[in-house]
């Protein structure tokens, strides 16, 4: 059994609510002991149902533990209490052109974990956290890239609003492979996770939860108004797969070559120069990570 089941996790709703409320009126926090799926959970409430009018208003909702997180393309998300920190932060969002969001929070996500030395703009080497277009957030260990976070992103409309529900999951500490079931998980993952705790040893869930979504609630409101443009470079910093040798969903093959200002990859091709923004994405490991291809996979 997980050693900190019981352990009381002091999350800082009150801190998280004053620093947010006056961007986002309205605007609340809940923490579930445990449920199915935050991203699911939000996504019912702003639907609401019969008998059950439909909850619009911006909402953190985090969970202690999931029994259904569910990631990109379908894929299962296991977490076990204070392993990991899952949350979904659900607003009316209407930007222009929602190309590149998930590519702006990604962005926030690793400042917020690993920002910049106090009194730099930047990190003057290259940053332990990168980014993997187009959701995921990759640690660089002593073992080589594993992968740290996962971001999903679904909308919805209704009411004449249009709600995104913004998914993420961050593996905090070790993954204990306490049941054959999430040993058998491991096995057929072609990178191992990381955990925070290898970049900040003393960092738990709460703590990582009152750094990331002050900021993250910045980055929405941001890319609502300017789009991803303003993104670009801060992306191109981290980008985990610049320069690499890449392969898409459909068999294209090529080298990554960054992200367009609309947040498209670029791929070269034994053809031409194609923007990609929508694919699975394939790279070979640059590390003694277990061989095969890094796969991306959302935790909510």
């Amino acid at each position: 059994m997980n050693s900190f089941t019981n352990t009381p996790i002091r999350w800082p709703a009150e801190a998280i609510w004053e620093a947010v409320a006056p961007a986002l009126p309205g605007f609340t926090v809940e923490v579930l002991p445990e449920i199915d799926s935050t991203n699911t959970e939000l996504m019912r409430r702003f639907k609401g149902g019969p008998g059950r009018p439909p909850q619009p208003e911006p909402l953190l909702l985090v969970a202690e533990q999931q029994s259904a997180g569910r990631g990109r393309l379908g894929r299962a998300w296991q977490s076990q209490r204070g392993d990991s920190l899952t949350f979904s932060l659900g607003l009316p969002l209407q930007p222009l052109d929602w190309s590149g969001l998930s590519l702006a929070i990604g962005i926030s996500l690793a400042e917020s974990l690993e920002p910049p030395p106090a009194g730099q703009a930047r990190h003057s080497g290259t940053p332990r956290i990168g980014l993997k277009w187009p959701n995921d957030l990759w640690l660089s260990t002593p073992q080589g890239e594993r992968k740290l976070a996962g971001i999903l992103v679904e909308t919805a409309n209704g009411n004449g609003l249009r709600q995104v529900v913004i998914g993420i999951g961050v593996n905090i500490r070790p993954v204990a492979l306490e049941t054959p079931a999430a040993a058998a998980a491991l096995a057929g993952a072609a990178v191992a996770p990381g955990c925070l705790q290898d970049l900040h040893p003393d960092m738990d869930a709460a703590e990582a939860l009152g750094r990331i979504v002050p900021a993250l609630v910045q980055t929405v409101l941001a890319f609502e108004q300017f789009g991803f443009a303003p993104f670009q470079a801060r992306f191109a910093a981290r980008d985990a797969l610049a320069g690499r040798a890449v392969q898409l969903s459909d068999g294209t093959e090529g080298t990554a070559h960054g992200v367009s200002d609309s947040g498209a990859l670029r791929v070269h091709t034994a053809a031409s120069m194609v923007e990609v923004s929508s694919s699975e994405v394939s790279v070979r490991p640059q590390s003694a990570a277990p061989a095969g291809a890094m796969r991306n996979g959302l935790p909510c």
